[in-house]
């Protein structure tokens, strides 16, 4: 389970940094840590359900042109 706090954890981050008016390249350092955590999550836990997170975040990240 320290996969499922690790994101947990990253995710509150990111929330405490967007409310703080963090820069972009801070939030951006920070999403693509999110992504390799939620991979590591997926990889442990398993299931159509966590590929699918992972792919929808991925996505997402790219959608901004984020290189990931």
């Amino acid at each position: 389970m320290d996969e499922a706090r690790n994101v947990l954890e990253r995710l509150g981050r990111i929330e405490a940094l967007d409310r703080s008016g963090a820069a972009r390249g801070e939030l951006l350092g920070e999403l693509r840590a999110l992504l390799a955590e939620a991979e590591a999550w997926s990889r442990v836990e398993g299931g159509d359900a966590s590929e699918g997170a992972v792919d929808g975040l991925r996505s997402a990240l790219s959608r901004d042109m984020i290189a990931v």
